[in-house]
């Protein structure tokens, strides 16, 4: 028996919702492994590896493999004053909108927006310390997700890394020493946002630092903001206590931070730089700059994420709005789902931030591991299995998403 052909086959899959050169490659697929049937499987399998929504279960509120921050945004389609100076009808800066918000926002003489915070890291050394010498303590020569390290960066923007201090213990004297010794350009602070190093430990704080006179720059990575919390209706959480926050870290005394705004902070993929306006000028003067810069989309929605903070609305970034949802709320949901047992459980802020520290919340737990068939529903639902029992925390699922969440669950029991 012969095979359709591969137009009679991809016709036959219109209901997918794929363009027709799609759906040729899937009807070729299933006719290629002499199993015509399938041609809808392959379909489906192409609309899944597409990007696309999915139901963020895990409790983890940062989850870089499912996008970190959720993001609420839309934009017409129309122009911008994207580079338009609307006062003068010249040409104007990308830079002027949502970085004017940021200085607001952390108090800095000046702000810049680039790709991500690796981007913000890199400009900043190759800017200000190229073939010069930046002093980094040993214990914060960190990785971060997918094998990225500080000495590798380092190494690309041209500066000399000089290693001071040991793992554990770095003093201000071994500052002052790579400052003596080496024609040193910054001192560079970088968090270990993703580790924490306890017991016999020591540092050298950025006040102290600062009083050296050479910059320091603070890589602060997760990007709170500011200590006070006043977007928030209870004040600044308990899991916040030991994280750095830009506003205070450049009253200490920083020269410059740097911090992601899609951790923390609640917006869009981005990194920012912010301090002291001559050294923020150099680094948007650099042609690196040309490369790191970001889109419209992008600084629109930091600008609107950034306009929320300045409106004390945290309800309005999704990000502070899970973190703040009572757990009272959260175990009447798991009660009205009506399916599996209501539990309490813990959650996390996730996305390389806060390491240890979890939040009280609550959700189902189901037995066995059926985080497959979870995740094989019309919005895939992303859970975590424990002990072999499946558990959907709710601190990380938008209200409107239950019935969704419920519908999955009960395919799958």
């Amino acid at each position: 028996m012969r095979p359709p052909s591969v137009d009679a086959l991809s016709r036959s899959l219109t209901d997918v919702d794929l363009p027709a050169p799609l759906l040729v490659e899937a009807a070729r697929i299933a006719i290629a492994n002499n199993d015509p049937e399938s041609a809808r499987t392959e379909a489906l399998k192409l609309q899944r590896s597409l990007l696309g929504p999915a139901i963020n279960a895990t409790g983890v509120l940062l989850h870089t493999n499912l996008g970190r921050a959720p993001l609420e945004y839309r934009q017409q389609a129309q122009a911008t004053n994207l580079e338009f100076d609307l006062a003068t009808g010249d040409r104007g800066s990308r830079n002027n909108h949502a970085a004017s918000l940021i200085c607001k926002l952390t108090g800095a003489e000046a702000a810049l927006v680039v790709n991500n915070c690796s981007a913000a890291v890199t400009l900043v050394l190759a800017a200000l310390a190229r073939d010069r010498s930046v002093a980094v303590s040993r214990g914060e020569l960190v990785e971060i997700g997918g094998g990225f390290r500080v000495p590798d960066v380092m190494s690309e923007s041209g500066a000399h890394l000089v290693e001071v201090g040991t793992t554990n213990r770095t003093r201000v004297a071994d500052y002052q020493a790579a400052c003596r010794l080496h024609d040193t350009a910054l001192l560079l602070k970088v968090h270990p946002s993703n580790y924490r190093i306890s017991g016999f430990t020591e540092e050298a704080s950025v006040a102290e630092l600062s009083a050296l006179g050479t910059p320091v720059v603070a890589d602060l990575g997760s990007g709170f903001i500011d200590e006070a919390c006043q977007w928030l209706r209870d004040g600044k959480p308990s899991w916040l206590r030991d994280e750095p926050a830009a506003k205070q870290t450049l009253e200490a005394g920083a020269a410059l931070v740097t911090f992601s705004c899609d951790k923390l902070f609640g917006g869009p993929q981005a990194g920012v730089i912010a301090g002291r306006a001559d050294l923020v000028d150099a680094c948007s003067k650099h042609p690196l700059m040309r490369a790191f810069r970001p889109g419209a989309l992008v600084l629109s929605a930091l600008q609107q994420t950034a306009l929320a903070y300045l409106r004390r609305d945290g309800d309005s970034i999704p990000f502070w709005r899970m973190a703040q949802t009572p757990v009272a709320q959260l175990l009447a949901r798991a009660d009205a789902l009506s399916v599996g047992h209501t539990v309490n459980t813990m959650s996390m802020t996730g996305g390389g931030s806060l390491p240890g520290e979890e939040i009280p919340s609550a959700g189902v737990q189901l037995d066995g591991d059926v985080s497959a068939g979870l995740r094989g529903a019309p919005i895939p639902v992303i859970a975590r299995v424990r002990d072999q029992t499946t558990v959907v925390d709710l601190r990380t699922v938008h209200p409107d998403d239950d019935t969704l969440v419920a519908k999955a669950i009960v395919s799958v029991i």
